[in-house]
């Protein structure tokens, strides 16, 4: 989870808990390490965790893509290499 995000629940849950402002504070450390230690229990990757992820996905992808097209281009070479010299 992004940063931002949780600083924003963190700060929405503790503003709202009548309280003064260094037990807020307090509250919204405590509900952010809540939140985080939850996250890490449901293993939620991070934006940047994400990205990375989404970038290795689309050069696989596209490393597949080019192995394709190699193994069809090899496969009409040997149709060809078979037609030009058949099997007894």
């Amino acid at each position: 989870m992004d940063k931002r995000l949780l600083d924003e629940l963190s700060a929405r849950l503790a503003g709202l808990m009548p309280a003064a402002n260094e037990l807020r504070q307090e509250t919204r450390a405590k509900v952010e390490q809540t939140l985080k230690h939850g996250l890490r229990e449901l293993d939620v990757l991070t934006r940047e965790e994400f990205d990375a992820q989404a970038r290795a996905l689309d050069r696989a992808q596209q490393r597949v893509n080019e192995l394709e097209t190699l193994i069809a281009n090899l496969e009409s070479r040997l149709a060809t290499l078979e037609q030009q010299h058949p099997q007894s």
